[in-house]
């Protein structure tokens, strides 16, 4: 299967959403307009994703259904080997795409959980597409809040990655394969940054 990485800068699609803009306040903290969003957790929990502030995102719509749903896998290796490092995965699911995520929250956590053995952040269902696009994702691919890689989401397993400073530093699609040397060289060079 051939892979392509998308990095808008020179590589292939893999999407997190960019700040370009100005910081915001959390808590009498400044933080990037990216990690000024709640968002629900799997379990139905407020997760601010301010918690976030000074790692490194890997953002991706997810869904059980999918012919890529294998990327499960390799998303958990890249958590149990860069958590440590700063990397948090954040796993979305979504049934925009094919209807590949038709479960309850509950179903995708235990199909994640017992297949895969998913650690990482998982979140509740959400839309990308249309007016009822989650906030996080219209900051993603819109093209006034992330210049560089928006544009809209085409399918399940599509990636942005947040650097540091959360402003999105690459999109990978969704065949990216997630151990070849451009997309770990792209990942270790946000790690590496201050």
């Amino acid at each position: 299967m051939s892979t392509t990485i998308r990095c808008f800068t020179g590589c292939v699609l893999l999407a997190l959403v960019a700040g370009g803009g100005n910081a915001g306040e959390k808590g009498g903290k400044k933080v990037a307009p990216i990690l000024s969003f709640t968002m629900k957790g799997i379990d139905g929990k407020n997760v601010d994703l301010a918690r976030y502030q000074g790692k490194v995102l890997l953002i991706v719509n997810v869904a059980s259904e999918c012919g890529y749903t294998s990327q499960y896998e390799q998303l958990q290796a890249l958590h149990k080997k860069y958590a440590d490092k700063g990397l948090a995965v954040l796993g979305i699911p979504c049934n925009d795409f094919g209807g590949q995520e038709p479960g309850t929250e509950a179903e995708i956590k235990t199909f994640c959980t017992k297949k895969y053995g998913v650690t990482f952040d998982l979140f509740s269902k959400i839309r990308i597409e249309g007016k009822e696009a989650a906030p996080l994702y219209r900051f993603l691919t819109s093209k006034d809040t992330n210049p560089k890689f928006g544009g809209k989401v085409t399918w399940n397993f599509e990636k942005f990655l947040v650097g540091r400073d959360g402003s999105v530093v690459a999109r990978f699609a969704s065949d990216a394969e997630l151990g070849s040397p451009e997309f770990v060289a792209t990942l270790e060079k946000a790690l590496g940054a201050k």
